[in-house]
């Protein structure tokens, strides 16, 4: 029990010393990422392996004699590209290493645990140079990580070590040092910005729900992250719970609320697990409850998950799927501020706005406001995927370049590709090209180029794209995910839809692009949310920037990336061909004939655009002719 001040920094002292204790700390990646290429497994292989060492004393070992060895499941260490990811931390020395098998985890003991040599093999590689500490790393070296500043290095489920690393010292100078409108005021001053896309003001929407007549009020988090290739809030959730927690807490006493909701998506199996355990561990302490550290305050923290549905990320579909209703988006005013959850005054923000705020109220206002830009102060997580060498997850300050991503964080583009366009944003964002890559990303400078930041996924594409068919696949998933409310969202995506899958079926016609942009116009200025608003921003893009690659569908009936597969052409290089016949033997309608050892020939008019005969074909005699 942690009933006071004075206990709370006499627990913080004890973790600290606790955490100083260990002689080293094997740190295995325990975000999803490295999850799915088998880490759990190297985590038990550790554990079996010191249980089984003489002279080792591991965690849950009585203290006494031995070298003490901290085996942890960390969040998120970034560089997912390479998982399994473990490090070995020494003191203030930490070695990286990368694609960590089982196999490996013998020689990590002996070599790296027991003894002090680095596994050269194992290390991170770029540009012929190995990298031993994870702060050298480029990728992880030219991020500036506030958010992401615990993930990777504590046990994510500890609420010991999370303390260790000055865990709740704002949530305790908060309640202690400062009354709620001082709260308020610090994090408005800092122009911390909402992180779920919107970007309005943090502190403004706090000081609308403190000023409201009524008194019943809630803290709710959105950490219903649906977009496609966005995986920034589930990482916080699972490598960094009790700073989400810290955040919402501050809120809560900002703004004068007793209960803290966390809607998380049902995919995020993990992010429940961990924010529970979390929860469970800090109404143990009595850091959750009634009378928090002794005083007037008490705060009660829920989780209620999602079932799936795009549609309750917007605000008020959110708070409607809380309340047990289906989750659909309301007309405003009244906004959340006013009449929120069961109609209450509602602060509503995002994990990653959450987790900002317990730096800012220990740090200060000015500390924030010196980075990023002055419209949009801070940093930004953003998921890193596609056509790129490095992907996993990243921070930077607002209004860091693409370039500065891509290139000098990212590494580059896969594979020797050319780079053509970033999706950013989500199926809700638009694309971004080569003459923006020196753009700064920050909330203003994006939507002059018609898209927007959105909650931060980046997904990069290379020339082997073909962006008719991107549209298609972001239209698809907006109108599939519509909740059907409103006629221009429903039925609006529903017809652009059909004309991007008529134009990529290779039947389109010119006067179809004047509809879709007269269709993507009216979804845009009269759909109910910001949803529903925002879900033609691909096709828009796309249609002005890429609109050459929308007419040769069309009018050349040709796909330049050689992906729409009503375009594709299946033809024999006679050069290569051996006529061994295995390509007949495999074309599943009879369209390809021809004599042993002569070349064969396919059929268009019967060809379905398999791809089995070039699949099978032993020479690369089979291209595809765009």
């Amino acid at each position: 029990m942690i009933e006071n001040r004075e206990a709370l920094i006499q627990a913080g002292e004890a973790a600290k010393q606790e955490l100083a204790s260990y002689d080293c700390r094997i740190l295995v990646c325990s975000g999803t990422g490295c999850i799915a290429t088998g880490s759990q497994k190297i985590y038990e292989e550790f554990l079996k392996i010191a249980k089984d060492e003489p002279g080792i004393r591991i965690d849950f070992a009585p203290h006494g004699q031995g070298e003490h060895v901290g085996i942890k499941k960390t969040g998120c260490q970034g560089v997912c590209e390479l998982g399994p990811l473990v490090r070995i931390q020494k003191g203030d020395q930490v070695v990286q290493y990368t694609k960590v098998q089982l196999s490996d985890c013998r020689e990590i003991f002996e070599r790296s645990v027991k003894g002090d040599d680095v596994i050269e093999s194992l290390l991170y590689k770029q540009g012929g140079i190995s990298y031993r500490s994870p702060d050298e790393i480029p990728f992880i070296a030219k991020q500036t990580r506030i958010v992401l500043e615990n993930c990777g290095k504590f046990d994510a489920e500890s609420f010991d070590e999370y303390l260790a690393g000055g865990g709740f010292s704002a949530f305790q100078k908060a309640l202690f040092e400062m009354t709620p409108d001082e709260v308020v005021d610090v994090v408005d001053k800092s122009g911390l910005r909402g992180r779920g896309g919107g970007g309005f003001p943090t502190g403004r929407k706090w000081k609308q729900v403190a000023r409201q007549a009524e008194k019943e009020r809630y803290v709710v988090c959105n950490g219903d992250e649906g977009d496609p290739g966005a995986f920034m809030d589930g990482s916080v959730m699972e490598g960094d719970p009790y700073k989400l927690i810290e955040g919402m807490m501050i809120a809560g006493y900002a703004v004068g609320s007793e209960n803290g909701y966390i809607y998380v998506r049902a995919e995020y199996p993990m992010s429940v697990a961990r924010l529970k355990h979390a929860i469970a561990e800090l109404e143990a302490r009595h850091m959750l409850g009634d009378n928090i550290l002794g005083t007037d305050f008490s705060f009660h923290m829920h989780i209620n998950r999602g079932a799936g549905a795009f549609v309750c990320g917007e605000g008020s579909a959110l708070t409607a799927s809380i309340e047990g209703n289906r989750g659909m988006p309301r007309v405003k005013p009244p906004r959340t501020v006013e009449k929120g959850l069961w109609a209450k005054p509602t602060v509503l923000n995002n994990v990653e706005t959450y987790a900002n705020v317990p730096k800012i109220v220990l740090e200060g206002a000015d500390w924030y406001r010196s980075i990023g830009t002055e419209g949009t102060p801070g940093t930004k997580t953003f998921s890193l995927t596609g056509s790129i060498q490095n992907t996993g997850l990243i921070e930077v300050p607002m209004g860091t370049t693409l370039r500065q991503i891509i290139f000098d964080i990212g590494g580059g583009m896969k594979d020797g590709g050319t780079f053509k366009a970033v999706q950013i944003g989500g199926p809700s964002g638009g694309c971004l090209t080569e003459q923006h890559l020196d753009v700064p990303l920050d909330f203003e400078s994006i939507k002059k180029y018609g898209a927007i930041v959105g909650s931060g996924g980046l997904v990069v594409m290379d020339d082997h794209t073909c962006m008719v068919e991107v549209a298609r696949f972001f239209m698809s998933f907006t109108q599939r995910e519509s909740c059907g409310k409103c006629v221009p969202c429903r039925e609006g995506t529903k017809r652009m839809l059909e004309i991007l899958e008529k134009i990529v079926a290779g039947k389109g016609e010119l006067e179809d692009l004047d509809r879709l942009e007269e269709l993507a116009g009216m979804v845009k200025d009269m759909a109910l949310c910001g949803l529903g608003k925002s879900a033609p921003l691909p096709v828009l893009s796309t249609l002005r920037t890429f609109r050459k690659e929308y007419e040769e569908h069309i009018v050349d009936k040709k796909c330049r990336a050689k992906v729409c597969q009503a375009m594709r052409r299946f033809v024999i290089n006679p050069e290569y061909c051996k006529g061994c016949g295995k390509c007949a033997k495999n074309c599943p309608v009879g369209a390809i004939t021809g004599v042993r050892r002569e070349c064969y020939h396919i059929d268009p008019n019967i060809c379905i655009k398999c791809s089995a005969c070039k699949d099978n074909c032993a020479f690369d005699a089979i291209y595809v002719e765009a």
